[in-house]
Formats: C-alpha cells, sequence, structure tokens
C-alpha cells in the first residue's frame, strides 16, 4: 500500500477466521529475536549443523548438470519409492508396496497435514500427546478436527501411557498422534510400550498418525520401533518419515507418508492438487542417500549422543533438573527452580545472556516450567551457551 493511502478493507472479515486463531509459532518468536541481536548463541532451533553429505549433493548437482528438471508423478519417482521401502525394510523390518503404499511429500509436516484433512470429518476429536511438535493442534483445527491434549509427564518419562489414553477416549475419538521420538523432550516410545498403546487402539477402532521424523536419531542399545510394525497395527496406521534429520537435508524439502493404500491414494489426491509432485533435485539426492547414506547417519548419531551427555550433564549439574532424552536432539530441562515462569526465563536469559532457547509453552501448556534446548549445535558453541546458562541461573540462587 502507499503512504499515505488508506485501505478501504478490513481484512479481519474477509480471512479465514480458522487462520485468524491460529497462533504464530512461538519457536519462530525467540529465533526471530536473537537474529536481530548479536553475540546471541541460539539452541533454539532443530536444524543440523551438519552439512548434507557430498555424496547425497553431488547427486543433486548431477542431476541437474543431465537436465533433469522436469516434474516427477504426484507420488514421487519410482525409483525412490522403491528404496524408502528398502530402507524402512532394511532398518525397522517392515514391508511397504512400493507401487500404492508411498507418498513422497515436500517434508514430513505435508505429510501430517494431507493425514490429517484425509482422515478427519467436522467434529472427530484427535488425541495429541504434548509437550510436543507446533504443527499438530492448528492442523487438526484446519481440518475440522477437535484437538484433544493428552498431557505427558516426566514421572513417565514423557511417554503416554496407556490409562492416560483410555481417559480422553469418546466415541468421537478417530485418531492418535505418535510423535515418538519427541520434539522437544526426548523421550522415546520402547516396543514394550508401543504394544500397551496398540492394544487400546484396537480396542476403540482407533486410527494412529506415528510421526517418525527422528526415528534414526534413537540413542542406546534398543532401535527405534516403528509403529507399524506391531501385531495388528499395520492397517491402523500411517508413519511419517522424512530426510531432514537423519541426513541434515532440512533445506531440501522432502518427505514421505507409507501406509495402507487407500489411504495414501486419499492424501495424494490432495497433495495431486495442492503441490502436485515434490521438488525434483531433491528426490534424486534423497535415492543416493537411502543407498548408500547409512553410515553417514551413525557418524551424525554419535555426534550427537556425545553432545546429549555434555547437555544433560552440564543442566543436572546447575541443579536444573533434566530428564535424559534417548532420541531427537532436544534436551528439556525443569527451569522452576528460578522461580520464572517458561517465557520470563526465556526472555531474560536471550536479553542478559544473548542464549536462545524456546519456552516449554510453546509445545503445549504444560510444558510450563521447562524449556527446550536443542543440542544439534557445535561442542564449542553448547560449551559457551551452557557457560552463559549457568552464570545466569546462579543469579536465582538464594
Amino acid at each position: 500500500m502507499r503512504e499515505g493511502v488508506c485501505s478501504v478493507i478490513d481484512y479481519s472479515t474477509v480471512l479465514n477466521k480458522k487462520v485468524q486463531a491460529i497462533k504464530p509459532s512461538g519457536i519462530r518468536r525467540f529465533f526471530d529475536i536473537a537474529n536481530e541481536m548479536e553475540n546471541v548463541i541460539s539452541l533454539s532451533i532443530g536444524e543440523p549443523d551438519f552439512t548434507t553429505p557430498w555424496h547425497v549433493r553431488e547427486e543433486g548437482i548431477h542431476s541437474l548438470e543431465d537436465g533433469k528438471t522436469w516434474y516427477s508423478p504426484n507420488r514421487g519417482f519410482m525409483e525412490l519409492r522403491r528404496e524408502i521401502a528398502r530402507w524402512l525394510k532394511r532398518h525397522y523390518h517392515v514391508d511397504y508396496n512400493d507401487k500404492d503404499e508411498i507418498l513422497v511429500t515436500v517434508g514430513g509436516s505435508e505429510a501430517i497435514d494431507l493425514c490429517l484433512r484425509s482422515l478427519i470429518c467436522p467434529g472427530d476429536e484427535v488425541l495429541i500427546p504434548e509437550p510436543s511438535f507446533v504443527c499438530y493442534v492448528p492442523l487438526t483445527e484446519m481440518a475440522g478436527g477437535v484437538p484433544v491434549v493428552l498431557e505427558t509427564k516426566a514421572e513417565d518419562c514423557f511417554r503416554v501411557t496407556p490409562e492416560a489414553l483410555r481417559a480422553k477416549i469418546t466415541p468421537k475419538t478417530k485418531l492418535l498422534i505418535l510423535p515418538y521420538p519427541n520434539n522437544p523432550t526426548g523421550a522415546v516410545m520402547r516396543r514394550e510400550h508401543l504394544q500397551a498403546i496398540a492394544e487400546v487402539v484396537r480396542e476403540n477402532n482407533l486410527m494412529v498418525l506415528s510421526d517418525e521424523i527422528y526415528s534414526a536419531l534413537t540413542y542406546g542399545d534398543t532401535n527405534h520401533v516403528t509403529f507399524s510394525a506391531i501385531d495388528g497395527m499395520r492397517e491402523r496406521t500411517i508413519v511419517v518419515n522424512g530426510f531432514s534429520k537423519a541426513f541434515a537435508m532440512t533445506g531440501w524439502r522432502l518427505g514421505y507418508a507409507v501406509g495402507p493404500a487407500d489411504i495414501i491414494k486419499a492424501m495424494t489426491k490432495l497433495h495431486q492438487y495442492g503441490i502436485m509432485s515434490a521438488p525434483t533435485t531433491a528426490q534424486y539426492a534423497a535415492i543416493e542417500a537411502l543407498k548408500n547414506g547409512d553410515e553417514d547417519i551413525v557418524y551424525m548419531r554419535e555426534q550427537y549422543d556425545m553432545r546429549r551427555r555434555l547437555v544433560v550433564d552440564g543442566f543436572n549439574s546447575m541443579g536444573l533438573t533434566c530428564f535424559e532424552p534417548e532420541g531427537a536432539f532436544y534436551v528439556f530441562p525443569c527451569i522452576k527452580k528460578t522461580g520464572l515462569c517458561s517465557e520470563e526465563f526465556c526472555e531474560k536469559l536471550l536479553y542478559e545472556e544473548h542464549v536462545a532457547v524456546v519456552p516449554g509453552t510453546a509445545f503445549g501448556d504444560c510444558g510450563e516450567g521447562f524449556v527446550r534446548v536443542s543440542y544439534s549445535y557445535s561442542i564449542k558453541h553448547i560449551t559457551e551457551a551452557l557457560s552463559r546458562i549457568e552464570h545466569f541461573i546462579k543469579r536465582f540462587e538464594p
């Protein structure tokens, strides 16, 4: 609008009411403030500090040099879908048909959106464990569903329990979202925990959206278990995964969903009209990642594991109780001893010590009293941030 010219339109009357009601992401708020300040150490964004492995980048470059700049099929290139099926079989021992049970999407977030819009009818209830990633509630609301928050607790290692799940189920419940390994807590659900949840799912005829974007970043001697591998859950489960976290490919914007053919078909319709196809160059790079990138995952996971131990020990030594995460690349320390709420803690830490972390309330009201700290940064970066945080914490000691 030109300077001095007043609009005659009240845009609040023409904008979609659901969109107007959506709150901006609490993650990005602190990131944006930090970006405008000097000498800030940010532990706020969940993005690998590794560059996409060279052999993966090289394959993308070669595809451009070879002139492979055309549209792909709506579901993604067959070769990529075949490699996704092989990768899932190799790592998680599940079988999916590359012809009609796999859809390649623009990041995992698109897959979540497509799944919700394909399954949810107006008034359907969606069970959403919290604390959890910020997209589930607004996307459920945009699909016409009713978000029902399922609070997880530190004493339960931030896992969904069958007792808590049963207490929230009503005749209107259609879908359970399982976001494990979890952002922001780093919690994981092991096989025995998933089996207990599967029993409740079966009893109540629920569908499940299992967001497993951090599956490759599971620590310890026990590997990740995909929910669809649990007996009787394959036909009830849509698994979402992608390349951003495991292969350090955030900017390539590539994810996928696997599930029953009828559901993937419905999701493909929405993808077809809204997106058409995922980026061609990214798909060629992803084929190479799946074929030859297992060692890259192992290396990055080992580095994250070392940082994980450093950060957990650092917070505990400060007196900030820190649940030990078993997956992803976040810790979720309790900051209640400072007497500050999560927002106050993050604001003061940012302005006084120039360290950016995210308030736990960005991931749901039950995140109050916690903050999310990402350790997807260098050891030097993390060590300096921990030093500044410890200096900050000492101001609140009696």
